[in-house]
């Protein structure tokens, strides 16, 4: 039985030798091949990888949406596998706060509610997730439309939305799926400016993306090949300043701790 690493600060996720096998009738596809990963706490990592590289297998892993076929997966501690599917929910719900490509809103629900819903699972009692959700809105500069609906907001404004629902338990981690896949360049640059602050503030935040332009916004970018870690690049130190904060530093200034030209942990 594996056990989780000791010493030093505590990683939020950490797999060992993990793999995922599909089985198809006669056919087993190896989505991913002995995934070893560590993510510390406060950091920002970009997965990045084509279609089929196993990079949406190993965010439904880390998700607790799906179950290793072998190897290890602690979360914050937690060995996952040894949990019950009751346990599991507890664990995406509390430890997890998911933010989805296509916002996942209910349509007919106003950002507000959509919010509380996260914490209404949780069994928090009304006034105090109206008052914990609209403090989540704010955080992402949307109080003024706690009362809209998702038709009555944009893809980046239904975006920050997502984001508040998945701030609003206070999660371990931010775990997002292609979270800028349906919007413009300047709703996307908005987007992960609220990523970038929210990790800046201590969050820890993953996130799965194809697009170099956004992965560029993390500290470390992990690249997926047919199931495997083909490179491991640590751009940013987890406790210096995020990259987006040496962008706006004055000019001449030098970036904290690392050379934004990447290298490899």
């Amino acid at each position: 039985m594996g056990s989780v690493p000791r010493g030093g600060r505590r990683p939020v996720v950490v797999l060992r030798s993990v793999s995922k096998t599909y089985s198809t009738g006669a056919i087993e596809v190896h989505a991913l091949r002995r995934v070893s990963l560590n993510v510390e706490a406060g950091d920002f990592v970009a997965i990045m990888g084509a279609s089929g590289s196993g990079k949406s297998t190993m965010m439904n892993i880390i998700g607790c949406l799906d179950v290793p076929t072998r190897g290890y997966y602690w979360l914050e501690g937690v060995d996952v596998r040894q949990l019950e599917e009751s346990d599991l929910s507890r664990i995406r719900n509390r430890k997890i706060g998911f933010v989805f490509q296509n916002y996942n809103l209910i349509p007919r629900t106003t950002a507000l509610a959509n919010v509380e819903l996260a914490l209404a699972y949780g069994g928090v009692k009304p006034k105090e997730r109206r008052a914990q959700a609209m403090a989540a809105l704010r955080e992402v500069g949307l109080e003024d439309r706690s009362h809209h609906l998702p038709s009555e907001m944009s893809g980046g404004q239904q975006q920050r939305v997502a984001i508040a629902r998945a701030l609003v338990t206070a999660p371990a981690l931010i775990l997002a799926d292609e979270p800028t896949g349906n919007l413009d360049t300047a709703s996307s640059d908005e987007v992960m400016a609220i990523f970038s602050r929210l990790n800046s503030e201590g969050r820890t935040v993953v996130i799965i993306t194809h697009e170099p332009d956004i992965a560029s916004f993390a500290r470390r970018v992990v690249r997926l090949r047919d199931g495997q870690i083909y490179e491991d690049s640590r751009i940013v130190p987890v406790h210096s300043k995020t990259r987006m904060e040496q962008r706006d530093a004055p000019a001449g200034a030098v970036p904290a701790g690392g050379n934004l030209g990447g290298g490899t942990t």
